[in-house]
Formats: structure tokens, sequence, C-alpha cells
């Protein structure tokens, strides 16, 4: 049904298997933030290698817009297809290939957060949230539901017209052409491969009212002022089915 038009973007090729879900992203606002490695490791599995660019380790934070999520050959059920969700993640590469690592996904629909949770192992969060749009210009505001005042989220964001495509060897593709996502289930480390066409992405001014999505680290960095944003309008992901990869280690 979806055609792979773009594959040169990847690290690796396609998986063999069929897809089992599809969703749309949509008016998705990337928050980019430089790290010290070593502020993380006490925060990521052991198993999974930091990734860095330039020694530098980067948390993203991603509010979005899901729609059209469907399983494969069934159609979109109502009041479940469309959600918001704010992610939360880092970059780590296992056995030589190039990841994800998901601190948080919060969504406001708890039949995705339970479904999300059982199928993937990802560590999906029920909060409060609300999305706007007026022409070019979004709101978002997340409050995770108990949590008193941590893991709060709101923001106004403003995309440019113009949107352009990424270059190979810069931090733009590095943290944004990512083809698989990392989380654990028991002992076993499981990889859940996705494709999407190569990301266009355009320039974008935020105002950030609140951040402590970040509230688990010791210090409690401020995350009011991002390195680098990145503004996407849309873009439809294929799920591959989770696979074992490895083990995690018994101390």
């Amino acid at each position: 049904m979806y055609s792979f038009k773009e594959t040169d973007q990847r690290p690796y090729p396609l998986p063999r298997r069929p897809w089992v879900m599809t969703q749309v992203w949509n008016d998705l606002l990337f928050l980019h933030y430089s790290i010290d490695p070593h502020i993380l490791r006490a925060h990521v599995p052991k198993e999974l290698e930091i990734d860095t660019f330039n020694g530098k380790a980067w948390i993203s934070i991603i509010p979005l817009r899901i729609t059209g999520s469907r399983v494969r050959k069934m159609p979109s059920l109502p009041g479940i297809s469309t959600y918001i969700e704010l992610n939360v993640r880092t970059y780590v590469v296992y056995k030589g290939v190039p990841g994800i690592y998901f601190f948080s996904l919060d969504a406001n629909s708890l039949a995705n957060v339970l479904g999300a949770r059982a199928a993937s192992a990802l560590p999906y969060k029920l909060a409060s949230m609300e999305f706007k749009q007026r022409n070019h210009e979004f709101y978002m505001k997340s409050v995770r539901t108990g949590a008193k005042d941590a893991y709060q989220f709101e923001a106004s964001y403003e995309r440019a017209e113009r949107m352009t495509e990424l270059w190979p060897d810069t931090i733009d593709f590095w943290l944004l052409e990512r083809y698989c996502m990392y989380s654990y289930y028991g002992k076993y480390i499981l990889r859940g491969d996705i494709h999407h066409d190569a990301w266009k992405v355009s320039d974008v001014k935020a105002e950030i009212y609140q951040n402590t999505m970040l509230a688990f680290l010791p210090d409690n960095p401020s995350m009011n002022e991002p390195d680098l944003l990145h503004y996407a309008r849309m873009k439809r992901f294929l799920f591959y089915p989770l696979k074992k990869v490895g083990e995690a280690k018994v101390s």
C-alpha cells in the first residue's frame, strides 16, 4: 500500500518482514539540547552505548499530533487513531546500529498508553494535553497525570514556510534520520525498526513557558533554551515487529 520511495538515507536496509502498524506524525517541534554524556549514563541502560556528535550527547523533546494510527490490514478506529504525544528521547547505539532510547512518551489517550506499553515495552505515560493551531502558529501544553509539579510542558511555536532537506554528516541529519528504537522486556533488549521518507524541516521560532520533562536528571538542568530547533509538517511512519537483539547483563 505504501511505497518506499526514499531509502538512501537509511543506515541499514529495510526489514524483510512486513510492517505491522502505521501512523502519521503531524506538526512536530523538535527541541534539541546538548548534554554531557556522563550525566546521561546513569539513566540509559548500560548495554546501550550513548551516541555522541562531536563528543556531545543530545536529548530531544518533541511535541506532535498523531493521526491515522492503525494496525496493518485494519481500518483506523474512532477515538484511538488520533491523539497528542510528547516524546523525550536520546540517541544510542547497540551492536553498531544507531537508534533512539526514550525516557518517556506522554500521550492523552489511555487506550493508546496501555496498548503501547503492552505492545512495545516503551515508557508511555498518561497526560492531560492541549494542542491548538492557527495558520503557521501552534500551542501545546502537557501535564502528566499524577506527577504534581514535575513533567509538565507548555510552549508555542511558529514555523517558517520553506522546507529543506537534511544533509548527511550534519548534526541535523544525525539527530533526525534514525530508524529504530530500543526498549527492554524483562532480561531482553528489544529493537523496533521503523521507516519513513527522508525528513524535510523548516526553521521555527519557539517560546517555552514551562519545561520540567527532565526532572529525572539529578541536577534538573534548565531546558527552556534549546541548542537547536526543527519543525516538520507531516511524516508517515511504518512500524515493524519488535525483535530480541540481546540480553541485559546481570550485575
